[in-house]
């Protein structure tokens, strides 16, 4: 959910963006995922990198919609 001006009630966590990768095919543990900004806590696009392994890290859009409550 979230007001009119794009804010969220909650927050996007790690264990959000696992659990939306995870539903596309993705296996990525919550541990592998990146939030440089912290949580995100406004509607639009965002980036977060995942570090697939020690030398391997992907950035990969996040588009994250609200429900206007």
């Amino acid at each position: 959910k979230a007001g009119i001006d794009g804010r969220l009630f909650g927050s996007v966590t790690h264990m959000n963006i696992s659990e939306s990768l995870k539903k596309e095919g993705f296996t990525v543990d919550k541990s592998q995922i990146r939030m440089p900004f912290g949580p995100i806590k406004t509607v639009g696009e965002s980036s977060v990198s995942v570090v697939l392994h020690t030398d391997v890290v992907v950035d990969i859009p996040v588009h994250v919609a609200g429900e206007v409550h």
